[in-house]
């Protein structure tokens, strides 16, 4: 490397010639615009960074192993509620999105970015299986000069000490050859307030070149970058921020439980104690952790931690917590059903309303209420679910049984069919007066029909 640090040069080849790569070429690229960004995976992260991209003026090349994904791009369609039809169709028609399967075509790209999921085992630990074949399919393929980059959360060391040296199976070298960064997802699927654009990146480097490279792409697509010193630094803010959120939410659950016994409404509290101008942050309790991030992230640094011989107690406690809030909904059924209608759970039916781990979104990922319905079924109930956003249940992980099952239509009839219904996920276009009134018993873990002004004897707060 030179004294500007814009030139690196490669490794030598069969030939002994060394060629230099230009870096400063590459910034030129991505500072107008001109580059090819290659996204791999187009689920809820990579295809809104994928339209974004595109809408800034670079040509996208998104690529995905399910051909369902890519052939409904390439004929203009979306499959994630948030991102239109016409969005999409317009960008292709513009020429600057394109879907492919074949990973061959990852020599076209400059920069290559990967989107790809990183769950737990049934153990509770680290898959890196997305990661790992991901990478195995991109190193054919790499060519000198390429920045690539690793979105998924995960624990720190993983893009180094996992994809570095896949990647360097081709013969090339991290921070000579091609460029390794990591910049953690923060997408908020739903979120009308800020979008992929909007929300400032973190982004760490293999190197000072990496991290050049990274911040001036990233500086075309997003607000802003905040580049940090380490690929480990920026792996660890990803965890730090879910974390952070994990043992809130656990706290105000427990407080939830507490005050429950004290007849004291946390809803109530929570909303008393937000009017404070600092020093407190308001979450709310729920019937359980949902999404890919916050019920899968804190287990990626309790895992890696025990490498260095060091118990995560807070952490694994905010987990025990927020993970026993399903089976507590069950239980708090039980006893609403005994008390207000005299009957058991076994043999009742269930309406479960929402199955989206968040409002407003199709998104099932992680999403509580779907372990809500294993565990009433379990108890003997009869259980059907609504959703106005998730027509028909997907195949998951955890829940394969009930991939396939229709969402059940609210109205006034069909809810008579039901012993008791269980909002779950608070959805703004649900008819909560609807429910309440035709429903035997309605359960509220989410405080939706309180904060739109409805009560009654049928209403029981969860």
């Amino acid at each position: 490397m030179d004294d500007s640090g814009t030139r690196v040069r490669a490794r030598r080849g069969a030939s002994g010639a060394s060629e230099p790569i230009d870096i400063d070429g590459l910034v030129a690229r991505f500072g107008d615009r001109t580059a090819t960004i290659a996204v791999i995976g187009l689920g809820y992260v990579g295809l809104p960074l994928m339209r974004a991209a595109a809408e800034r003026g670079f040509h996208a090349l998104g690529f995905d192993v399910d051909r369902a994904k890519v052939d409904t791009l390439n004929a203009g369609g979306s499959y994630i509620r948030h991102i239109s039809p016409e969005c999409i169709a317009e960008l292709r028609h513009t020429g600057r999105l394109a879907a492919t399967a074949d990973f061959s075509r990852l020599g076209e790209a400059d920069a290559i970015i990967l989107c790809v999921p990183t769950p737990l085992t049934r153990q509770r630990e680290p898959d890196l299986t997305f990661v790992v074949r991901t990478t195995e399919s991109v190193a054919p393929h790499l060519r000198r000069g390429q920045l690539v980059v690793l979105e998924s959360t995960t624990y720190p060391g993983t893009t180094r000490d996992v994809m570095q040296p896949i990647l360097e199976q081709s013969g090339l070298r991290s921070g000579r050859d091609f460029f390794l960064a990591y910049s953690p997802e923060r997408e908020d699927p739903g979120n009308a307030d800020f979008g992929t654009r909007d929300i400032p990146k973190v982004v760490g480097g293999d190197g000072p070149e990496a991290l050049r490279l990274a911040c001036a792409l990233y500086d075309q697509v997003v607000t802003r970058t905040v580049p940090v010193s380490s690929l480990q630094v920026a792996e660890a803010v990803k965890l730090t921020e879910n974390i952070f959120r994990s043992v809130n939410i656990a706290l105000v659950n427990e407080l939830k439980t507490v005050f429950e016994a004290m007849g004291i409404d946390v809803w109530e509290v929570i909303e008393a104690a937000k009017t404070k101008p600092f020093g407190y942050m308001p979450f709310y309790p729920g019937p359980g952790l949902g999404g890919h991030c916050i019920p899968i992230d804190p287990f990626y640094l309790t895992w890696k931690a025990r490498e260095f011989n060091i118990a995560t107690r807070f952490i694994e406690l905010a987990g025990e917590v927020n993970t026993a809030m399903p089976q507590r909904v069950v239980d708090k059924a039980v006893e609403a059903l005994s008390e207000r209608a005299g009957r058991a759970l076994k043999g009742a039916r269930a309406l479960v309303i929402g199955v989206a781990y968040k409002k407003n979104v199709d998104d099932t990922r992680e999403s509580p209420a779907l372990k809500i319905m294993e565990l009433l079924e379990r108890r003997g109930a009869k259980v059907g679910f609504h959703d106005p956003f998730v027509p028909e249940i997907p195949p998951t992980r955890e829940h394969p049984e009930f991939a396939g099952r229709r969402s059940v239509p609210l109205t006034a009839a069909a809810l008579r069919e039901f012993d008791l219904a269980i909002i779950c996920t608070d959805h703004d276009s649900v008819d909560y007066a609807l429910l309440i009134d035709s429903c035997a018993l309605t359960i509220d873990t989410r405080n939706a029909c309180a904060r739109r002004g409805l009560c009654g004897e049928r209403l029981v707060k969860a």
